[in-house]
């Protein structure tokens, strides 16, 4: 285990037809392979020891009787070493045949799991041969070549690998495939990770449903759903085996393999456990299901570690096969976890993210019987996408666009390009425009409470948010509308709203959105949704620097105050709210996870830094995310109190030493 990622390795071996020694070599050499590639676990096809395709030989002896004297050679080989093998093979138990994945580690069988859905259909014959394991009743002991081991269908393995434990499962072939497969069963009993070694005989149009179902199957079960099935050495008297692994982890397939190779193949992808783990805390439906799993489930507890055995010379006289001594993650970390890559993908999520956001205005202007909206536009991200989400709103609800009072209140801090992008972008749309300059309104009222105006501290800003605030619920009033928040995600988690100021609204339609999704939705926008003159506009407004624009410009009017410059990087702490709040993610990891995601951009001193500030405003800030306006809930994470993100108001975050807390 490596910062909660595990190393998983699928492979596919080449293989002779119920020749137990040779395919047993071959296995041997895919797990010298995957030692020494930092592998943690391995799993083979279907009958892998025997070959799938042997017919009526697993009615012979002399079969069965190779298929455990090959068995012996690999639990023996496994002596000594960090990695956890699962092979298929033929077993006997009672005076029955049962098509079983055996869990191999350190020179011991843990267990065995007998297949439950055996196929009589489209070629396969399994019940000529085969019992289901659904024949065993619930799990028993089994001794075989002087190993004690659970054998039966519900068992969970649970590896201790120094303070952290995966737990997982078997399921076999065609398992997947039944109504309720049993890794339902075993992900809801406290599988993390379902094996399972598979023979298929390749059909048209199979092949992208079976990738589907792994991919699905993981993302029902909140799993990983290691696959592995045979390879074209398989016989082909009725058919062709592809030869076909992939590795999925709650819903993204991580790694998958080209079929229809002649070499053996292994592919490796790092899973990470304590997402899973994550995840299954959160999912209620794994609370509810209604069977006790003490009684049915049999868990089996052994430790992942060298054994100080000496190894018996193995069929290669090679030494013993070495894990590296520094783990690379061979794992792509997104920089932008809200952002899709895949420009499909992109499209139909960024039209769904606005109809979201626009229909929740809209049924709120129903129900509040509102006519008209009131929105302030500063010319940036976040009031741009307001805006944008309020004409769609407008536009399904058949409302005039004039209707749309959009105002715009230039302060100290105003510069001439975000007046400009803002009274540009009011007038493109023909929404009805209120300018009011605010700096008189504050000026007085600095007189009023006896702030020197040349103090530019906290009060100078916060007295003009809460004045536009102001100006804006007083029009609305006036007007019979709905002030429309502009305020995002990102701001929420680091607290960086003015308490009442742009905090509040009647409804925030940006509330669960971040600030790096805000700028990649606009820039699609420009791309997709709106005519030339408009995409210029959103453009320039994208490509302006983030700012508040509460303090005054420098000497030549540009931008001085930049919000960026201040709370730290948008990118990183999109990425620090993503991890963390969706995956309860430490900061140890946390840091590790960004490193990896941005090496080439951020030093770890970087990241640190960044992180400190982002648990210090998110831990110090609740209070304003306890009292938020209502707003849409968009994606997977919200802060809104009413049962996105529940916290006390008033935690100490003086005790929390980051810097301890992120030392290696």
């Amino acid at each position: 285990m490596y910062y909660g990622f595990a190393r998983i390795a699928c492979a596919i071996p080449e293989i002779k037809i119920s020749d137990c020694r040779y395919n047993a070599d071959k296995i041997i050499e895919s797990i010298y392979r995957a030692v020494e590639r930092g592998a943690e676990f391995i799993v083979f096809p279907e009958l892998s020891l025997t070959s799938y395709s042997c017919g009526d030989l697993f009615f012979q002896d002399l079969l069965i009787l190779e298929a455990y004297k090959n068995l012996e050679r690999i639990v023996r080989f496994t002596s000594g070493l960090e990695i956890i093998v699962i092979v298929g093979l033929p077993l006997r138990f009672r005076n029955k045949l049962f098509n079983c994945g055996a869990v191999i580690h350190n020179g011991k069988i843990i267990g065995i799991v007998p297949k439950s859905c055996i196929v009589n259909n489209k070629g396969y014959n399994e019940g000529r041969w085969f019992s289901s394991g659904n024949s065993i009743a619930g799990h028993t002991d089994m001794n075989l070549l002087g190993y004690e081991f659970p054998f039966g269908k519900n068992l969970v393995f649970n590896a201790q690998m120094n303070d952290n434990v995966i737990s997982f499962s078997i399921e076999v072939g065609s398992d997947l495939q039944m109504v309720i497969p049993p890794s339902a069963y075993h992900s809801i009993a406290g599988a993390h990770v379902i094996f399972n070694l598979s023979a298929v005989m390749e059909e048209t149009g199979f092949h992208e449903y079976r990738k589907e179902l792994v991919r699905l199957q993981s993302n029902k079960c909140n799993a990983i759903y290691a696959y592995t099935s045979c390879g074209v050495y398989e016989t082909t008297t009725d058919g062709v085996f592809g030869g076909y692994a992939v590795i999925a982890e709650n819903g993204t397939i991580l790694r998958e393999n080209k079929r229809f190779e002649l070499e053996s193949q292994i592919i490796y992808a790092d899973v990470d456990i304590d997402k899973i783990k994550s995840e299954k805390n959160r999912n209620v439906c794994f609370l509810y299901q209604g069977f006790n799993q003490e009684s049915s489930y049999k868990y089996i507890d052994f430790p992942v570690q060298v054994c100080n055995t000496n190894l018996p010379k193995n069929i290669y006289d090679l030494p013993k096969p070495k894990r590296p001594e520094k783990i690379v993650l061979e794992r792509h970390i997104d920089p932008y976890p809200f952002i899709p890559a895949d420009k499909e993908v992109k499209d139909e999520r960024y039209s769904e993210i606005l109809d979201i956001q626009a229909l929740g205005l809209a049924i709120r202007m129903m129900r509040t019987g509102s006519k008209r909206a009131v929105i302030g536009i500063s010319g940036g991200l976040d009031s741009t996408l307001a805006f944008l989400v309020t004409v769609r709103a407008f536009e399904k609800l058949e409302l005039p666009k004039k209707d749309i009072i959009a105002v715009t209140m230039p302060g100290f801090g105003t510069t001439d390009i975000t007046l400009n992008s803002a009274l540009q972008l009011i007038e493109a749309f023909g929404a009805s425009l209120r300018k009011i300059d605010i700096k008189q309104a504050c000026l007085q009222h600095f007189k009023d409470i006896g702030h020197d105006a040349s103090i530019l501290d906290k009060t100078y800003e916060n007295v003009q948010a809460r004045e536009r605030t102001q100006i804006l619920m007083d029009i609305a009033n006036k007007e019979g509308g709905l002030v429309i928040g502009t305020g995002d995600l990102s701001e929420l988690a680091l607290g960086w709203c003015t308490y009442n100021g742009d905090h509040m609204s009647m409804y925030a339609v940006n509330a669960g959105l971040p600030k790096t999704l805000i700028r990649s939705l606009l820039l699609w926008a420009a791309d997709n949704i709106v005519d030339k003159s408009i995409r210029e506009i959103l453009y320039k407004i994208v490509e302006t620097p983030i700012t508040p624009e509460l303090l005054p410009p420098d000497e030549k009017g540009k931008i001085k105050q930049k919000t960026e410059d201040i709370v730290g990087p948008y990118e990183l702490h999109d990425f620090f709210l993503y991890h963390i709040v969706r995956y309860g993610v430490t900061p140890k990891k946390t840091v590790f996870l960004a490193k990896q995601a941005f090496k080439d951009k951020y030093t770890t001193d970087e990241i640190k830094k960044w992180l400190k500030i982002f648990y210090k405003r998110f831990y110090t800030q609740q209070f304003k995310r306890s009292c938020l306006p209502d707003g849409p809930k968009v994606g997977t994470i919200s802060l809104s109190p009413r049962g996105g993100w529940v916290m006390p108001s008033d935690i100490n975050f003086d005790d929390m030493d980051i810097d301890l807390m992120t030392e290696d």
